[in-house]
């Protein structure tokens, strides 16, 4: 059985010369007629063969012609993932594994990232198979006269590897990928950046620190709980520390509060917050950022067996606040809160950010390419919306009700679990509870994190969505930082 963590992606880079047999790949702009990039002239390139649109591709003898559109970076992104793809198809053929891409002159630094960033993840292929893997695309030049755009090239190369990963991570079958493998896999990741640290806490370490919320949903599984912390400590004394909580349910049933039988098998992605946590975090130390960050993921399965919790029981989470329980499949909230809790105990964060697979509601409320957003601070709220923005991540605040706030106390203990409402916002609501008065968002991807089919840079199956706003969200305190350093 073959399933290599990390996926191989196709290797970008920039160059400023050609390379002699190597095909050619132009860009082409919509129009009438149609407008050929550079090289189209030493080209036999037939116009009216060559659309424009954004991702369209075609080929002429040995080279290569695809649209990028308007030029927006959504639209390069969208060309470089379609281009790969229909290389990779090519390759399968007897085609070519290398190729130069010629840029236009006047192109900006932000098409060079989404560009490399679309070539890079566009061609994921996750599959467990006994068969050797089809021949594959292995790298790209793009041919620019702007020597500054290596270090864009590096920096979206990164942002690829930390969604490659993180898909790796939640597409892994759950038979394989038990709290014990998410733990041993951040592990191994953690070891081959310089300067990131990870510790694994065990189910005695759980229960005598009193995770509550954590042990309660994983006592259904023979396959115990997992508390995963990884720590990259800046590179500084004095600079914010950002803390990041993801939900790492590496299978979830539902519990006695058992889920229909359609669509669970969907649930080995139920980690996704936390693949995108353990991903951002290395994404983050591979580029050292001036920043401290801790990433914390609570693992554990949800089963059901003897020894599952059932609603109506009153747990107590980390901290001593007391959660009355009302359905086990609303299993994430219950550990990020232990999670949470945690990190406004021990760590003294400055800023708080969780994310998860939490609500269906939020499915329904913003489809399957749109994040939920919700945060307690405007400036916090405004960060991870241009985060990203900047990375091809969209999300969209929410509000916190305070009308809907009472609703999430208990007759029997401190706080239920899932009041009732708009399950988005008092999810959110619920959790709040957990951070203290540290600056808090919540990011729900119950939609985003898995794709039924392939749009953009994303394939079917889990997507790595919040990866890349996690790492842009770390630098833009990293540059906030640098700021006030030279100001001050």
């Amino acid at each position: 059985m073959r399933a290599p963590l990390p996926t191989p992606l196709v290797t970008v880079e920039v160059a400023d010369t050609l390379r002699r047999g190597v095909p050619a790949v132009l860009v082409a702009f919509p129009g009438d007629p149609v407008r050929l990039g550079p090289g189209a002239e030493d080209l036999d390139v037939d116009v009216a063969e060559v659309s424009g649109k954004a991702g369209a591709t075609s080929r002429q003898g040995r080279t290569w012609v695809v649209g990028v559109g308007d030029g927006a970076p959504g639209d390069w992104r969208k060309a470089g993932a379609s281009l790969v793809r229909a290389l990779h198809a090519d390759a399968e053929k007897s085609g070519g594994t290398t190729f130069d891409v010629r840029l236009p002159e006047d192109v900006t630094a932000g098409a060079v990232a989404a560009f490399t960033l679309g070539a890079a993840v566009g061609g994921y292929r996750f599959k467990v198979t006994g068969e050797e893997p089809p021949k594959r695309v292995k790298s790209m030049r793009l041919v620019a006269g702007d020597p500054a755009f290596a270090e864009v090239v590096r920096k979206a190369n990164t942002l690829a590897a930390a969604t490659s990963f993180s898909r790796d991570l939640a597409n892994m079958p759950s038979n394989v990928k038990d709290p014990s493998w998410l733990a041993a896999a951040a592990v191994k990741a953690g070891r081959a950046v310089p300067g990131l640290q990870v510790e694994v806490r065990d189910e005695k370490w759980l229960a005598e620190q009193r995770f509550g919320g954590v042990l309660a949903v994983g006592g259904g599984s023979a396959r115990p709980p997992r508390f995963i912390e990884l720590t990259w400590p800046g590179t500084d004394a004095g600079q914010p520390h950002l803390v990041l909580v993801g939900k790492g349910i590496t299978f979830d049933t539902g519990g006695i509060s058992i889920k229909p039988a359609d669509g669970m098998h969907l649930m080995r992605t139920d980690m996704s917050g936390g693949a995108a946590v353990i991903a951002a975090l290395v994404g983050i130390a591979k580029q050292s950022l001036p920043v401290r960050v801790t990433g914390l993921v609570p693992a554990a399965e949800n089963h059901v067996s003897g020894t599952a919790y059932r609603p109506g029981d009153v747990i107590t989470q980390y901290g001593g606040i007391t959660t009355e329980v009302t359905n086990t499949d609303a299993e994430g909230r219950i550990v990020l809160a232990d999670a949470l809790a945690y990190a406004v105990r021990n760590l003294k964060p400055d800023v708080l950010v969780d994310v998860a697979t939490l609500t269906g509601a939020m499915k329904v409320s913003l489809g399957l390419r749109t994040g939920g957003l919700f945060a307690t601070d405007d400036d916090l709220a405004a960060r991870v919306a241009e985060a990203g923005v900047e990375v091809g991540e969209r999300w969209w605040r929410m509000p916190l009700l305070e009308d809907l706030a009472e609703d999430v106390r208990s007759d029997i203990a401190d706080v239920r679990q899932c009041p009732p409402g708009p399950g988005g916002i008092t999810a959110a609501l619920f959790l709040r509870e957990f951070t203290g008065n540290v600056p808090w968002a919540h990011l729900d991807i119950a939609g985003p994190a898995r794709a039924d089919k392939v749009y953009d840079e994303v394939v079917a199956g889990a997507t790595g969505f919040a990866a890349r706003t996690l790492i842009e969200l770390a630098e833009t305190y990293a540059r906030t930082q640098a700021s006030a350093n030279t100001i001050g």
